[in-house]
């Protein structure tokens, strides 16, 4: 047996579990959204931090890389177990096919079936990590003031950003929120003192646990 993950978010840069073969390709009909929270990574459970999840999209594509774990089940176990303790916010494993030809056509065919990937339930009553779609603005300065045991959370937007531009594949979403959050850190030291953290309303008790299109663009946080 043999097991492959999808990662279109941090697992692209930093899969952290020891696989066997890497393929940069896509999924279809899902988008990446920037609607779940994370209280034990980049943010907290009094000022969330929003991460990616997917959510289902008729015709869309989600470019990102697919994991291969060979080696016995003891193997896939380890790796499963890895990404279930980072993962937790994510409550779904949904199987998807994994395409990896530039023909994003209805027409192409997936070289891969089964391939696993973690996902969201879009349901705030039945999923406590889902904060939902907010105005642009809010999220990127919910996204450029939130930070956890695991660093900021505008450098993990920023990381997906850069990591979606080294694999020639770059997300405009994406762009557009890491710009947004860029405004709000280029304002003068005596204005962001006055920022105060966009809390989400969210209820959670802590774990304990494309080429480039504009130039000159700053990856860093």
């Amino acid at each position: 047996m043999v097991l492959w993950v999808f990662g279109y978010g941090s697992l692209i840069w930093n899969p952290g579990f020891d696989f066997d073969e890497k393929l940069i390709g896509y999924i279809k009909d899902y988008k990446r959204v920037f609607d779940l929270g994370c209280i034990d990574h980049r943010g907290t459970p009094e000022h969330p931090a929003r991460t990616c999840t997917l959510e289902e999209s008729t015709g869309a594509i989600c470019w990102g890389a697919a994991y291969c774990v060979r080696g016995g089940p003891e193997k896939e176990k380890l790796a499963m177990e890895y990404l279930e303790g980072r993962e937790c916010e994510y409550d779904l494993k949904t199987l998807v096919e994994f395409y990896t030809e530039t023909d994003t056509t209805k027409q192409s065919k997936p070289i891969l079936t089964g391939v696993i990937v973690f996902t969201s339930t879009p349901d705030k009553l039945s999923n406590k990590y889902y904060l939902g779609p907010a105005p642009m603005e809010e999220m990127a300065m919910q996204i450029a003031t939130a930070s956890g045991p695991c660093g900021n959370n505008r450098e993990y937007l920023f990381k997906l950003e850069k990591a979606m531009h080294d694999i020639e594949h770059e997300d405009e979403y994406v762009i557009e929120l890491a710009n947004e959050v860029r405004k709000h850190l280029d304002l003068p030291k005596e204005v962001k003192a006055l920022l105060k953290p966009v809390v989400s309303r969210v209820s959670i008790k802590s774990h304990s646990q494309a080429h480039v299109s504009t130039l000159q663009r700053v990856f860093a946080s």
